[in-house]
């Protein structure tokens, strides 16, 4: 299947997942769970990710699955679906627009597509390797912006309680920058992708909340790393950039 194929799935399986969240979005009585995590689980999370995985047992077979909410399928397949159906679970209960839906391709290491819809804000950014990135359905780049002090900069929790010691170079950078918010979780990765903010970090998350923001930032033209600079969705946290900022970026958050 060609990357161009790929780039529409991603994309309808996005639509379709986040069409499925959209109708519990705003519902005053939806009961949230805590997971063992401590992390907020609805059925609007469990009913969405079904529907993907229903779609993907029609379409790709053969694939493999991981999800956030139902675990793995077929993990030894040579290429492997992942899905967050509602990343910001803590937004959509309080009626915050500012979740998304992520779904991405993978195989081995590589990220083949990946599609960031956030339904209730109406924006869908698709990409797949080498067909760049593309908002509700027009071709996107990141920003040219190069100095921090111009910079609008984003996080998911400034407050960084997993990783509390890289709370000071956040404040840093956020003290710098023009514009310092918490437009987080995969909205944050959006807004770079469309060079609306020039950057977004998070200090720890799963691969099924990386791989659909790494797939859209790099096509847009961006760099998506590790804290220690590596790039790859693959090592549980992320500093996501355009290209011309990347290394003041990285000289204020690096972990050394």
């Amino acid at each position: 299947m060609s990357s161009v194929s790929l780039l529409h799935a991603v994309i309808e399986l996005a639509q379709v997942v986040g069409d499925t969240a959209m109708e519990y979005f705003g519902y005053p009585k939806l009961v949230v769970e805590t997971k063992n995590d401590g992390s907020p689980v609805t059925v609007a999370d469990r009913t969405a990710e079904q529907k993907a995985r229903e779609w993907l047992a029609q379409r790709f077979p053969k694939d493999g699955i991981l999800g956030e909410e139902f675990g793995a399928e077929r993990p030894d397949a040579a290429r492997r679906w992942l899905i967050d159906p509602i990343d910001g679970t803590k937004s959509f209960v309080r009626g915050v627009p500012l979740w998304a839906t992520l779904v991405a391709l993978v195989e081995g290491e590589t990220v083949l597509a990946g599609a960031v819809n956030c339904a209730a804000a109406g924006e869908m950014v698709g990409a797949a390797l080498g067909e760049g990135a593309w908002w509700n359905g027009s071709r996107c780049s990141v920003s040219t912006i190069s100095s921090i002090a111009n910079a609008t900069v984003l996080t998911s929790d400034d407050r960084f309680p997993k990783r509390p010691e890289r709370r000071p170079r956040w404040d840093a950078l956020a003290d710098a920058a023009k514009v310092a918010r918490t437009w987080g979780d995969g909205f944050g990765y959006v807004m770079v992708a469309t060079g609306r903010a020039e950057v977004m970090v998070d200090e720890a998350f799963a691969i099924w909340d990386a791989a659909a923001p790494y797939a859209i930032v790099t096509e847009a033209g961006g760099l998506f790393t590790t804290w220690t600079g590596q790039p790859t969705p693959f090592g549980g946290e992320g500093i996501a950039t355009n290209m011309s900022i990347a290394p003041a970026a990285r000289a204020a958050l690096f972990d050394p």
